[in-house]
């Protein structure tokens, strides 16, 4: 595989195609090895606009998803971020190479584990790794910008509450087939201000609060 041309073309025909635009997430996404942080068996995959399979059935978000995230989350240079699922660790290390720092927590020990090999060979030093059930618990303090990496059927409002004033969370709410990506900020009166970015379907969060189930 061509590593480099495959690269362009998933920046030049999947992800800029999905209005993806902003130049600073672009260099990103074209810096950050993506095929050194899929599993070795899908590494032919790392381009491919499509879910790559991780270990406790788990998914990658697809390039298209990742990129709009990254564009609506808008990490500034001076921000501390917080990401909900580490998952491989390669949005990890793109919000680190957007932010100050990175807090990433995830539920899967190994998770945690294999990304700190992996943003170490990539030479990323500002993302700090724990393994905990984020439905359950958080790490302390309140952050510029927060990034769920999976849905959530219910919205969570603590995900909200450690938000910093004028704080930016990102987050997939709702139900298949309905699912909608938000931009979530909390204004400096401590007011939500929802914008809806765009449809997708990701896996739910583990342990997420969900809707009973409809009974006749």
């Amino acid at each position: 595989m061509n590593t480099e041309f495959a690269r362009q073309q998933m920046l030049g025909q999947q992800i800029r195609t999905f209005e993806v635009f902003d130049s600073r997430v672009l260099e990103v996404l074209a810096e950050v090895p993506r095929e050194e942080f899929v599993p070795a068996a899908f590494r032919h995959m790392a381009f491919a606009d499509m879910p790559i399979p991780l270990p406790h059935d788990q998914f990658m978000m697809t390039p298209t998803v990742e990129g709009r995230l990254l564009q609506m989350l808008a990490a500034q240079p001076d921000d501390e971020v917080l990401e909900i699922g580490t998952g491989s660790g390669f949005l990890s290390a793109c919000l680190a190479r957007l932010a100050r720092t990175v807090v990433s927590v995830d539920i899967f020990p190994d998770f945690t584990e294999t990304a700190a090999v992996k943003l170490q060979s990539a030479g990323i030093e500002n993302v700090t790794l724990a393994t905990m059930d984020a439905t359950r618990e958080l790490p302390p303090g309140q952050f510029d910008a927060i990034a769920v990496t999976a849905s959530c059927p219910l919205f969570d409002n603590r995900f909200f509450e450690a938000l910093k004033p004028n704080g930016r969370l990102f987050v997939i709410v709702g139900s298949p087939p309905v699912m909608e990506a938000q931009l979530v900020v909390r204004d400096a009166t401590g007011i939500p201000q929802i914008t809806s970015g765009f449809d997708t379907h990701v896996l739910p969060l583990i342990n997420a609060a969900a809707p009973p189930a409809f009974r006749f």
